[in-house]
């Protein structure tokens, strides 16, 4: 996979496959999941086309925490105020099926421990 590779993700962002949109700005872009996996699943997801997380580079900084305080907030408009998860799959054994960083927030019942 390369930088250059389309995504599910990259046609959501060109609004070629429609979302229900519960966030956007210049950097990042969170919706609800088709396919949640909790009572409340939200994925956030950079504009810029990064692989996976190992493939983040010293660059990226910013945007990986500008991507986490986007959780925080979008997690606080969808009223988790009990608490949430906050999921990065990255590569095959950590579950990543969809080649284009994104954070999962999952909350609206009790997450248990250790994941599957």
């Amino acid at each position: 996979m390369s930088e250059t590779t389309d995504t599910i993700f990259s046609k959501i962002i060109r609004r070629e496959i429609p979302v229900d949109v519960l966030y956007e700005d210049d950097l990042a872009l969170a919706f609800k999941d088709v396919n949640p996996q909790a009572p409340v699943h939200i994925l956030v997801i950079p504009k810029k086309p990064i692989v996976k997380l190992a493939d983040a580079e010293s660059q990226d900084q910013a945007l990986l925490g500008h991507l986490l305080l986007t959780a925080q907030r979008v997690a606080a408009e969808a009223g988790l105020n009990n608490g949430y998860r906050v999921v990065i799959n990255n590569g095959a054994d950590g579950g990543q099926s969809v080649y284009h960083l994104h954070l999962h927030i999952l909350g609206g019942r009790q997450m248990d421990w250790p994941p599957g």
